[in-house]
């Protein structure tokens, strides 16, 4: 038996663990009916340790495009397909991801396990509202065919179910229609959180929304941001640019990499501070129009690595939301407390969720913030001092992003936590897919 250590892309914690690729359906079968607690991991940008265990089984070999509908946009494909990989054939033929996060490196099992949510939630929905059907390999080692109407509760509480279901071996859903592979950005700078907040509100018409946050900014200008919209651009909308006569033009390749980790406290208030007053100055000033998608969606997958900006010890991503009728007093306590702290993040991202009735999925209507802050000392007790902060506003916590929640503060943001749970016993009633994560938090 070989061991290998492994972290996720906050490269905390790291873990000691047993890795195998998955490859057909009977090695998998064999794997988890003779390898007691098991997790399945994709690409491993999940930031915490949702993906870590005992034992992994990376599903990247098993990335297949099974069938495709031309005329519907309907696609199945293996789990360990990635986004990028979906990107890079089918924006050329005029299709787009339903809903998208930050980054393209993600894979279509660890979409659906993180029901992952992009900058469109607030008309859209999250990913899990696009996926028809599942193949799913149980711990009895038998392979089901879930639906929402055929082992639907299977179906349900494996969206956003962290793969303590079962492993994901292929899904269906549906790519969406675009004439081009640009979309028609709008830039609104916004003097506060109160304003931001207002802008909002006012754009819901559009399909994406998103607003960089300066976390350090405080008084009158607490919550200074830049507001992004955006609309998928018509072939009129780019007939005067360069790519007039190739819309569905695709790159998607990074252009640079981080070649070593930063020096511990390179990203202190300071740097923080004037990285955030650059950006805002710069983004201010620029125009409307049209831009590729991969800057709008995917800005920091242009550089390789870019988690070792954080240095050696690696960083925490942490997100929360808070419901809609609470989410400006609350936001305005956890950013007061952050400017107060010093603990900057420059990497802050305000968006507004829609409704939501889901079993364990993340989001809830109202307003999300997700931060960066690397691993410093006294960090962790801040974080405690946020969660306090959240937990009285009746917020939730991310499962994709946390590594360090206790118990306690984890459950009273998900109300049908015990649905999920006696699910997962009726699937998996010896918690054979288990996590770091599940057992830091109780679940398994």
């Amino acid at each position: 038996m070989s061991r290998t250590r492994l972290s996720n892309w906050g490269r905390f914690p790291v873990v000691e663990t047993e890795l195998i690729d998955l490859y057909d359906e009977n090695r998998a079968r064999e794997v988890v009916l003779g390898s007691g607690s098991l997790i399945a991991r994709g690409l491993g940008r999940c930031y915490g340790d949702s993906s870590l265990g005992e034992k992994v089984i990376s599903t990247l070999p098993y990335k297949r495009f099974l069938t495709f509908d031309p005329e519907t946009g309907a696609l199945t494909c293996e789990a360990g397909v990635s986004f990028a990989e979906i990107l890079e054939v089918f924006v050329p033929k005029g299709w787009f991801l339903p809903v998208t996060p930050g980054t393209k490196f993600i894979t279509v099992g660890g979409a659906i396990a993180s029901d992952v949510h992009g900058k469109n939630h607030h008309k859209e929905g999250s990913f899990g509202n696009h996926v028809s059907r599942m193949k799913i390999l149980l711990a009895s080692g038998e392979v089901v065919v879930c639906t929402p109407e055929t082992h639907s509760d299977l179906f349900f509480a494996t969206i956003g179910g962290m793969g303590l279901t079962g492993i994901i071996l292929e899904a269906g859903f549906r790519l969406k229609k675009i004439e081009t592979s640009f979309i028609s950005q709008k830039i609104k700078p916004a003097e506060n959180l109160e304003q931001v907040m207002a802008f909002f509100e006012q754009s819901k018409n559009f399909t994406y929304s998103v607003a960089w946050i300066d976390c350090l900014a405080r008084g009158a200008s607490l919550g200074k941001s830049i507001l992004y919209l955006g609309e998928h651009a018509a072939q009129e909308e780019i007939a005067d640019t360069p790519f007039g006569d190739k819309p569905l033009f695709y790159h998607g390749k990074g252009l640079l990499g981080v070649p070593f980790d930063f020096p511990s406290g390179s990203l202190n208030s300071l740097t923080v501070r004037m990285f955030n007053g650059m950006y805002y100055s710069m983004n201010k000033m620029k125009s409307d129009g049209p831009v590729h998608l991969d800057p709008f969606f995917y800005p920091l997958d242009a550089i390789g690595n870019w988690n070792r900006i954080y240095g050696k010890k690696g960083f925490l991503q942490y997100q929360f939301v808070l419901p809609l009728e609470k989410s400006h007093t609350g936001m305005t306590e956890v950013l007061q407390a952050i400017a107060k702290e010093g603990r900057g993040s420059f990497l802050a991202v305000l968006k507004l969720f829609g409704k939501q009735d889901s079993l364990i999925s993340f989001p809830i209507e109202g307003y999300t913030l997700a931060l960066d802050f690397p691993i410093m000392p006294g960090l962790m007790k801040f974080l405690n001092k946020l969660d306090e902060i959240v937990l009285k506003y009746e917020g939730r916590f991310y499962f994709t992003k946390d590594s360090r929640l206790k118990p306690e503060n984890f459950r009273p943001g998900y109300p049908r936590l015990d649905e999920f749970l006696a699910i997962k016993r009726k699937y998996d009633p010896e918690n054979i897919f288990s996590s770091t994560q599940s057992k830091r938090l109780g679940l398994t």
